[in-house]
This record gives structure tokens, sequence and C-alpha cells, in this order.
């Protein structure tokens, strides 16, 4: 299916929505103008911290969710479904060639950057990875080293850190084969910041080259309607104030950043969640969700 016409039917189910709840889209942006207006007069005025990713506001969020990490049933249920696309294609681009064995990425180190309840950290160990799993909320890191503790087999492949992930880069700089950062771009404080953390953890001369793997939400009309709109206001699929739509990144401008810091995008390609069936399929449209594979570049190319 095309760009243009997976647009039209994403909207046009969102305008049924909507006008069920006496809401139109007009209506919708008009709100989100307004709070980007106000978002702007903040940190004109209050100042931007600069130097660290972490965002109080954010990390206070999760500290509430962190005990529904495991619940596959309940606010977190899209992102359990999402493993569905990213764990196999994480697999696979690290290990291109079939593999017979149930550990195919044996021997590689990954780190999940801001890992929450550990849910995409434990599958890429049960692969056979060593997996350190990085966040910053404390409590999203009781609730997954406990529900980790409840498989032995895990023991030596996982380890949880609750830090910024800034703070590995003195010990950690050049030692991983892959970083993944799966739905944690948009609660960021610093993108900017963060992404060029991710590179410099990255190796470079690892054979194929070190792979950075992101998901994320593109800035655009269509993705403020449906993630914030319909899924938080509407039909409370996720928390109020989960998204802040001014945090969502264009993958066009992801690739810019990537590129700054010596990583060159190999893929990106669409995601798209049905509700009615929790599935998510790749798709070419890249205007709501979206996943990017990059690779660090040696020093001289």
């Amino acid at each position: 299916m095309g760009s243009l016409n997976v647009q039209c039917v994403f909207t046009r189910h969102l305008h049924r929505i909507l006008n069920s709840k006496g809401v139109t889209l007009h209506d919708a942006f008009l709100v989100r103008n307004f709070h980007l207006s106000r978002r702007d007069f903040v940190q004109t005025h209050e100042g931007t911290h600069y130097g660290s990713t972490i965002d109080k506001d954010e990390i206070e969020k999760f500290n509430k969710l962190a005990n529904n990490w495991w619940s596959e049933n309940g606010e977190m249920k899209a992102l359990h479904a999402m493993n569905q696309l990213r764990v196999p294609f994480i697999r696979d681009t690290l290990v291109p060639e079939k593999s017979i064995t149930s550990s195919p990425l044996k021997g590689l180190r990954i780190l999940d950057a801001g890992s929450g309840g550990g849910f995409l950290s434990e599958p890429l160990a049960r692969l056979g990875a060593t997996v350190v799993g990085v966040d910053a909320s404390e409590k999203n890191h009781r609730v997954a080293k406990l529900h980790s503790s409840h498989d032995s087999s895990l023991e030596k492949y996982l380890t949880y850190i609750n830090c910024e992930i800034e703070d590995l880069l003195p010990k950690e700089k050049g030692s991983f084969h892959a970083v993944v950062a799966s739905e944690i771009l948009e609660h960021v404080a610093d993108t900017e910041t963060f992404v060029r953390a991710c590179s410099d953890l990255v190796m470079f001369y690892f054979q194929p080259d070190g792979s950075l793997f992101f998901t994320t939400l593109n800035k655009t009309n269509l993705s403020y309607a449906l993630s914030i709109v319909a899924a938080e206001r509407l039909l409370k699929i996720v928390p109020v104030g989960t998204h802040d739509w001014s945090k969502f990144i264009d993958p066009l401008d992801l690739q810019d950043l990537l590129d700054k810091y010596d990583c060159s995008t190999r893929q990106v390609h669409g995601m798209f969640y049905n509700l009615l069936t929790n599935r998510w399929d790749w798709i070419r449209d890249t205007s709501i969700n979206y996943m990017l594979h990059a690779v660090k570049r040696t020093p001289d190319s």
C-alpha cells in the first residue's frame, strides 16, 4: 500500500473516532499548537539544560508506570507486541546469514538504552547476546531486575544499570557491537546529546560495522492525531501525557544527526500497529512510527 493510501486510511479512521467524540481534527491541532507555544515560552524564559539527556518530568512519568511494565494486556500492550518486529529485525540485521543455533547473537554485546522494564532486553539475551540494559528511572530498574531474576538462564547474559546513557562513556566508549534505543528518543531532554552518546558507545571496528537501532515517532500532524489525540485522550490505549509531540523527530532529521556523529543510515521502515489484532506490521509509510538502522563509520571513511 502506498504512502498516500496508508495516510488516507488512517485519516478516515481517525475522523470517525474524533467525530464520535464530538471533536474535529482542526480542534485537535489547535490544542497541539497551544501546548507547543506554551512550551516554547517556558523553555525561553526558564532556560534549557544541556549536557544531559534526562528529562525529570519523563522520569517521574515512567516511575508511575513502572509496576505496569510486564502487564501484557495493560498500558504497555502495544510495546510488548512491538517485539514481533523489532527482535527479528535486530537479530537478522546483526546475523544476516541463517543460523540453526538457538543463540544466534552469542558473542555480541548489546546496549538497550532506555530499557524500561526489560521486555526488549530479555529476548535479546535469550538469543545469546550479552545485554546491558540502562534506564534512568530507579523504579524501572528495580522492576526489570526483579523480573529477570525469575529466569536463571538470563543471569550471565543480562545486566541492568540505573544511570544516564552518558554515564557509561568513560568506561564503555566503543565497547558495544550494537546500541538499541527503542521508544526512548521521544522521551529524552536533548536528542542530539543522546544520539551522540549512542554513536560513541558503538564500536567501529566490528565486522560488519557496529550497529545502532532506533524506533520512534515521526513529527507529523498524523502522528500527533493518532498517538496523542486518539491513543491517549480518546481510546486510552496509553496514559494521557505519555507523549510530547514536540520531541518527535522526522527520520531525515535523525539521519542528519547520525551522519554528524559518524553513522550511516542503512534502513528506514515504517511501522503500523493494528489495535484490533494487537499486531505490528512493516509498511512503507513512515509518517507515524518507524524503525531505523545505522552503522558506525570508521574514522577515515
